[in-house]
């Protein structure tokens, strides 16, 4: 079949593609667009491969809806499995990925997000009670203290007590790298994936990932000697599922979806709330608007009640649309020819769905580089138009949670702390390894808390 047709992009050798990816992805990816229209291809690192890049929602929804046999995402598109494991469900295709998928359902869903709520709450008192009134800090390393507790104890289920500790010890070394872009390196080149001892970058990542699966198998295997059903944290739920053979997960696998769910989770619920705490206070009538929501709840309002608040429901989607901390959605390899958009393409060319772009789309979304919460209470956007979490059988599975514990600490930061920003400077978008924050961090002051709120919570907490 020799009708095999590329969209255009641009004639530059593949390492300068890589570099100006590198460098800057959004500027790179918006002249693409100006040049090329909602469909280029690019040919960057470690693959060097053709990468279709996308940005129109029909192309969009056709990728979330094709076959897998014809197109499917995993370890054979690129997606490096590293830390996360070989039975992540990242990194999986087919059979297995559908299989753990259905397993992983039910712990994840919904309904059962509501049961965290208390622990939310309390997890967000404990550190933002450690603020000092007056005193710039960088509000980002709140939101990963946050957003990391939330994961140790709704998600694996830890419990205070030396496992805890040195699990948080050893977690924290692994997901803040002290020299992030050498890290990400050895993550997108496996050749620079050598062990030299334990002095070199790869063989201190070993030993440290070494170190974690030890206590993570020891929690499990604690938990599958002293079986507790009254416990609802995560692990347990996914230790108690079975598949259509009657099959639990084995440890393995246990393993590798904790880990997902962590390295999946944490730095891109912490990005989103930094982000969405920036715009607040950035714009004052976003503000007095959530405020008012907020307080018209009344005092010690039900965490199902702030779930369901349209306008910061619409404030967490207008923060997630306009810099989503997840620039693109999972490659998508192609297994057999595929037309998309009068291009055919050939088994081998990566397709990429593209969030960030479509999310900047003005057709969809008018002075798309405004922050306007309402666009959101104006229309519903299709799950093409607007794909936070990525879309088909790849949408992030932890996008409940994430969801709610996005609403959650924001209302109760809100409705407790008086705050504003350091600075006055705009802040911008900058890649953070294979995600995009606020460049330089986000500082902020506490001016006080709040007064009509303080007595009440004073009360509560007591």
């Amino acid at each position: 079949m020799s009708n095999f047709k590329l969209p255009d992009g641009p004639k530059t050798h593949p390492w300068i593609q890589t570099y100006q990816w590198l460098k800057d992805p959004l500027g790179y990816m918006e002249e693409c667009t100006e040049k090329y229209g909602d469909i280029f291809t690019l040919r960057v690192g470690p693959v060097f491969k053709p990468q279709v890049f996308i940005s129109n929602p029909q192309a969009i929804q056709q990728i979330f809806t094709t076959d897998t046999k014809q197109l499917d995402s995993g370890a054979p598109a690129g997606i490096q499995a590293g830390l996360l494991g070989k039975k992540s469900l990242l990194a999986l295709e087919g059979k297995p990925h559908q299989r753990q998928r259905k397993l992983l359902m039910p712990p994840l869903h919904g309904e059962r997000m509501l049961s965290y709520g208390d622990l939310i709450r309390e997890i967000t008192q404990e550190v933002t009670n450690k603020w000092q009134i007056g005193e710039p800090f960088n509000i980002l390393s709140s939101m990963q203290e946050i957003s990391f507790e939330v994961i140790l104890k709704a998600v694996f289920g830890l419990r205070e007590g030396r496992r805890y500790q040195e699990l948080k010890k050893l977690l924290l070394k692994i997901l803040n790298p002290k020299q992030p872009f050498v890290r990400g390196l050895l993550l997108v080149f496996p050749l620079l994936q050598k062990d030299l001892g334990a002095w070199s970058p790869w063989g201190k990542f070993l030993r440290l990932t070494d170190q974690i699966n030890k206590l993570i198998y020891a929690e499990i295997k604690e938990r599958q000697e002293n079986p507790d059903p009254s416990r609802t944290d995560i692990l347990s739920l996914m230790m108690a599922t079975k598949d259509e053979e009657g099959q639990p997960m084995t440890d393995v696998e246990l393993r590798d979806e904790l880990m997902t769910l962590l390295v999946a989770g944490h730095e891109t619920t912490a990005t989103s709330l930094t982000w969405a705490l920036y715009w607040i206070h950035h714009l004052p009538q976003v503000r007095e608007k959530l405020l008012q929501e907020l307080d018209n709840l009344g005092q010690q309002p039900d965490a199902n009640e702030i779930f369901k608040l349209p306008y910061l429901n619409a404030v967490c989607s207008e923060t997630l649309r306009m810099y989503p901390v997840a620039m693109l959605a999972l490659n998508r390899l192609v297994k057999s020819p595929l037309e998309v958009m009068g291009y055919n393409l050939e088994p081998g060319n990566l397709v990429v769905p593209c969030i960030y772009l479509t999310h900047h789309r003005e057709d969809l979304y008018p002075d798309s580089k405004q922050f306007k919460p309402e666009r959101f209470l104006e229309r519903q956007f299709s799950t093409s138009e607007f794909l936070p979490f990525g879309g088909g059988n790849r949408r992030c599975i932890g996008m409940a949670l994430a969801l709610f514990e996005m609403k959650l600490v924001l209302a109760t930061v809100l409705s407790q702390w008086q705050m504003e920003l350091a600075d006055t400077e705009p802040v911008q978008p900058a890649r953070k390894g294979a995600l995009l924050g606020p460049g330089g961090g986000v500082k902020m002051v506490i001016r006080g808390r709040r007064e009509q709120q303080q007595r009440v919570f004073e009360t509560s907490v007591s």
